[in-house]
């Protein structure tokens, strides 16, 4: 029986649960597809770097294929009238798919189902994406968890338990039938997304190369360093494997397994802490997949509802100077201009510019949030809107509104030389550490001194810290008040 292996967020060869099932079910007669959706591509949310990195990733997939006797077809259009379309043309028997958990995922891929078998093609799906699916980590009282700590505790203790599935390898042999009807894959640009950013390098080859890179106990700054070196930006001591997870061109088995060997492999509790907090990482990927599936509004308004009552200013000057990273704090600034340079950001720099938007400028969590999804390769809409209702305060495990980061201390405790923001923000870097996070402060003398004129050269803050601190209480007081009466 021919198989039609409908490609979505799982572009490799690699440990790929519904490749692998299709092979053995086919007997290798596979037909790998990839459906152009026109819903997707004509999404808010939708970015150029991430669509760059897509379509560079199917191109890669398209050449692993054809070392193994396939090819990749591309097809464009509505999902379940393309893959109805193939099966006929080819005499298909089934489609088999890896899950995936957004609204419009579980909405687009139950019609898939519904309209093929009517047809008489049987549609087979696997767990590929996470860990643990959304419905596989429940508390005690088999309910599923909105705290990410307990969450965590049960989800480590499966993991240890070893119920997790492990990496698969790749298929030796792939047979699809010559001359069938398939599209060229386009870039960005001629799909309407002109790339301006310096995308790291897509596809399956270069995810596995980061991971080995990174899973290294041997190397300084990589995962045994993870616990300690993680929140400082200007080290290379990150996986930079988001893009990766967030399209698949690395498994999430295959992040876990090499991630549980580096922490059974030493004795050294400090590379042991380092595994097991980036460990953890996956761990919150999951979580917010949950959330996301058991909670598809939040992709609407607040988790914590009655936040969606905060009356945010949504001062449109303001918001401009976030993104372009001119709002006279360094640290928020430079991290933006790292967002809009390389189409990815630190994730400390994600809590302190998220932070900033929300408290300092007092702007709507979802306004950032959009940003981010525009921008980054790795946007995902779970760990993204977590990620910021996370820092606005009105998520799961929000910070509390009271807790609001001040953007000079933290680049004073983060990046106390400066070097980061220098990189980012050359036209600080005359300045001594001790003025690099707050330039406002040079006298006329000191900026003469340094070549830097604020005002022209680089903005003298956009908000005051301290005043806005107290506006942003006063506004999440109201609304706190209200949720307690």
């Amino acid at each position: 029986m021919i198989i039609i292996w409908w490609v979505r967020r799982d572009l490799r060869l690699h440990d790929n649960h519904a490749l692998l099932q299709a092979v053995e079910q086919s007997g290798g007669q596979l037909l790998p597809c990839f459906v152009l959706d026109e819903t997707l591509l004509r999404a808010v949310w939708t970015g150029a770097a991430r669509l760059h990195f897509l379509l560079e990733s199917l191109r890669e997939l398209d050449r692993a294929l054809r070392t193994r006797g396939g090819y990749l077809l591309l097809r464009r259009g509505e999902p379940t009238a393309e893959l109805l379309a193939l099966a006929r043309e080819a005499g298909a028997g089934a489609v088999y798919f890896n899950r995936d958990y957004s609204p419009y995922a579980l909405r687009r891929d139950g019609q898939v189902q519904s309209e093929l078998e009517q047809a008489g093609i049987a549609v087979r799906s696997f767990k590929d994406l996470a860990i643990w699916e959304p419905d596989a980590i429940r508390s005690g009282e088999d309910s599923f968890y909105t705290v990410y700590t307990p969450y965590w505790r049960r989800w480590w203790a499966r993991v240890e338990a070893g119920e997790w599935q492990a990496s698969l390898g790749a298929p030796k042999r792939i047979n699809t039938p010559p001359g069938l009807a398939t599209q060229p894959i386009p870039t960005a640009a001629e799909l309407g997304f002109p790339l301006t950013q310096q995308v790291q390098t897509p596809g399956e080859a270069a995810g596995r190369a980061l991971l080995r890179r990174f899973a290294d106990q041997t190397r300084a700054q990589a995962i045994g360093d993870y616990a300690t070196a993680r929140d400082i930006p200007a080290l290379d001591a990150t996986s930079r494997l988001s893009p990766h997870l967030r399209l698949g061109t690395l498994a999430p088995a295959a992040c876990l397994h090499a991630a549980l060997e580096a922490y059974r492999a030493t004795d050294d509790e400090q590379q042991r802490a380092g595994a097991r907090a980036w460990i953890g990482e996956l761990a919150w990927r999951d979580f917010y997949i949950q959330i996301l599936a058991h909670h598809p509004y939040v992709l609407r308004g607040a988790f914590r509802r009655a936040y969606d009552a905060l009356a945010w200013q949504n001062d449109a000057e303001l918001l401009d100077a976030w993104q372009t990273g001119r709002t006279g704090y360094p640290i928020v600034d430079a991290g933006m201009r790292q967002l809009n340079a390389e189409a990815w950001m630190h994730n400390r720099l994600r809590m302190i510019t998220a932070s900033f938007l929300t408290k300092d400028l007092l702007c709507d969590w979802r306004l950032g949030e959009r940003y981010f999804m525009r921008q980054l390769a790795c946007g995902d809409p779970a760990a993204n809107n977590g990620g910021w209702q996370w820092a606005a305060g009105t998520g799961t495990d929000a910070q509390p509104f009271f807790r609001i980061f001040n953007p000079t201390a933290q680049g004073q405790r983060f990046d106390p030389e400066g070097h980061f923001v220098k990189r980012y923000l050359p036209e600080l870097a005359n300045l001594p550490a001790k003025f690099v996070h707050e330039p406002w402060k040079l006298s006329a003398a000191e900026q003469r001194r340094y070549g830097l004129q604020i005002g022209a050269d680089y903005p003298a803050p956009v908000v005051d810290h301290k005043q806005r601190r107290e506006q942003a209480l006063a506004l999440y007081r109201s609304v706190h008040a209200e949720k307690q009466a």
